[in-house]
């Protein structure tokens, strides 16, 4: 965006004349982008607003300031003086110049673009709500929606040096170790969130016939079939390793545990996947690159994808009713010969 001199401040006397001026606006040291228009007035009072009373952060308010500065010269331009004369059609001609770039500035992507739309959005509701402006252009303007962007699935040569490398060199076999390798054989192994993973208690696992249930989004619990690989592991873990943890600490029902006995952090979980890529000089390996990498494989090794989704936990109100035909031990039966890790 744009740079420049220190900007004035705004105050009770920066207001639009002759609307009154909020109340938030007289305590308000923002600087407006502009005060050479009644626009970039409003704008100042706008942001007074966002840093006294609803206390924003700096770098917030930074990138607020940023964006509507660009917005009030691109409307200065279009000859929208004051906030009440800006009309949705001037709205929407700045979110495409925001996209399409101009001289001075270059294009943005759509979320940068949306971004800079939800600043300007606010403007307009403030000034609307407080008397500034009688009618709302932005209200009907929608942002830009990014790209979905998938995770890359890494292959299954991939998958495999990665769970290699779950434990650092020379300690495969510390408490540690064993619990790193556990936990990444089970994010592969079951297709598991990772906030999913570290939420699982020990009751939650039959290892003696190869389940384990997840609680997913919304409360929603899946029984999902594990391979002897991941079995095996998480076994090794319960026996030889999650007891050394567990005396750290006062007890309790978590199935993967810290240092100090209490159960495994989502950061902490990432940490170990992230030290484990590093250690197999893999880059953007995500937990969710785990997921995507489990569904991929089974669908690459002949599942069906009404059972990859219901693996997943992705069951939709409107194919519900399929799913319900998918019974456990179909599930299990499709893992087997689909899962590449499943060895049965």
């Amino acid at each position: 965006m744009m740079g420049g001199s220190p900007e004035p401040t705004a105050g009770r006397g920066a207001a639009l004349s002759p609307s009154p001026t909020p109340r938030s606006a007289a305590r308000t040291p923002a600087p407006a982008p502009d005060t050479g228009s009644a626009l970039g007035s409003a704008v100042g009072t706008y942001l007074g607003h966002l840093a006294v009373e609803r206390g924003l952060a700096a770098n917030t308010l930074s990138s607020y300031r940023r964006d509507l500065r660009r917005y009030v010269q691109i409307q200065d331009g279009r000859g929208r003086g004051a906030i009440g004369d800006v009309t949705e059609d001037d709205v929407r001609a700045y979110l495409l110049t925001l996209r399409e770039g101009d001289d001075d500035h270059p294009p943005l992507s759509a979320g940068s673009a949306a971004r800079a739309l939800v600043a300007v959005r606010g403007l307009h509701r403030f000034a609307l709500r407080e008397g500034l402006a009688a009618h709302d252009p932005a209200a009907d303007v929608k942002p830009p929606t990014p790209p979905r962007r998938l995770p890359k699935a890494i292959s299954l040569d991939e998958v495999e040096r990665l769970l290699a490398a779950a434990s650092a060199p020379g300690d495969p076999g510390t408490a540690r170790g064993l619990r790193d390798r556990a936990l990444l054989e089970l994010l592969y192994g079951s297709g598991a969130r990772i906030s999913e993973a570290v939420g699982l208690d020990v009751d939650d696992l039959d290892l003696a016939d190869g389940f384990v249930r997840v609680a997913g989004k919304g409360g929603k619990a899946r029984v999902v079939p594990i391979g002897d690989y991941a079995r095996e592991a998480v076994d090794a873990y319960l026996v030889r390793a999650r007891p050394e943890l567990a005396a750290a600490g006062r007890g309790g029902p978590a199935l993967f545990l810290n240092a100090r006995g209490g159960r495994l952090s989502r950061q902490g979980a990432w940490m170990v996947l992230r030290a484990a890529a590093d250690r197999a000089h893999l880059s953007e390996v995500s937990p969710h690159t785990l997921r995507h990498s489990f569904a991929t494989h089974l669908l690459d090794g002949g599942a069906d994808v009404r059972v990859v989704q219901e693996l997943l936990g992705h069951a939709s109100v409107t194919t519900t009713q399929v799913y319900t035909l998918v019974t456990v031990q179909l599930l299990r039966e499709v893992y087997a010969t689909s899962h590449p890790r499943a060895r049965t």
